[in-house]
């Protein structure tokens, strides 16, 4: 029987896989059979992360996307390297959990330069000649908080809405080359950024949070690699410029 999600023999590239959404779904396409360049800034738990995929052909590439001007010169090494890609998966991100009065424009240019720059060099870099096979998919990790308002988080929801922004016109002008480009937006999902965001408040609040936003519970990254599995394979061949929410039912209500 033919599986339509299968990426047997896809390469992939995958950003932030040195833990949540990226590790989750670095694993999760390797059982689908893609070989899987894992990036990220720490070495040690990308090394961490390809010993739990499954098959042979991945590899490790630490990068630091603060260093955005690199970024096209970096990607072309790896191509260089290893051929063109099939996909490419931007996870990597930081989180911004500040009130307005508190931001400071430092603060946002450091959200802005992980969260939107580093997309969109990605995203150029990837679009180069001998970069992609034909049929290709780019699938950016934003979030709820770009498609709804969230206190405090004003900072992070700008990036991320401006990460969709971006999707959107890189799809329709990619679309020519043969490119897909899509989003997944999950709410909240149990990784060490969620984690990290929320540690100042006590496990009844977090109940009370999860149970007020999100219908069905706390989401995990597999929940979220599943999507991206989607958008990536056969399955996502007539879908671009979309944005696909896994978000528990926060964006129902």
């Amino acid at each position: 029987m033919k599986n339509p999600l299968s990426l047997l023999g896809k390469s992939i590239a995958i950003t932030g896989a040195s833990a949540g959404i990226g590790r989750g779904a670095a694993i999760l396409l390797s059982e689908l059979g893609a070989r899987i360049t894992l990036v990220g800034r720490n070495q040690a738990r990308l090394d961490d992360t390809l010993g739990q995929l499954s098959g042979d052909g991945h590899r490790v590439a630490p990068f630091d996307f603060q260093r955005t001007d690199s970024i096209e010169e970096w990607f072309a090494g790896l191509v260089t390297e290893q051929g063109p890609f099939d996909g490419l998966v931007h996870s990597a991100g930081i989180g911004s959990l500040l009130p307005l009065r508190a931001l400071t424009t430092s603060h946002i240019d450091e959200v802005m330069r992980i969260n939107v720059f580093a997309a969109m060099a990605l995203t150029k870099a990837f679009s180069r000649k001998r970069a992609y096979q034909p049929g290709a998919s780019i699938v950016l990790v934003a979030s709820v908080a770009g498609l709804a308002g969230v206190p405090v988080r004003t900072a992070y929801s700008a990036s991320k809405g401006a990460l969709i922004a971006f999707a959107r016109s890189a799809a329709m002008e990619l679309a020519k080359s043969g490119i897909r480009v899509n989003c997944v937006a999950p709410a909240y999902v149990k990784t060490e950024m969620f984690e990290e965001a929320f540690k100042t408040i006590t496990p009844e609040q977090m109940q009370k949070l999860i149970e007020t936003t999100q219908p069905l519970g706390l989401g995990t990254a597999l929940d979220v690699a599943h999507a991206i599995a989607f958008l990536l394979a056969e399955t996502g061949r007539w879908i671009t410029g979309s944005v696909l929410a896994v978000d528990g039912g926060y964006t129902a209500q």
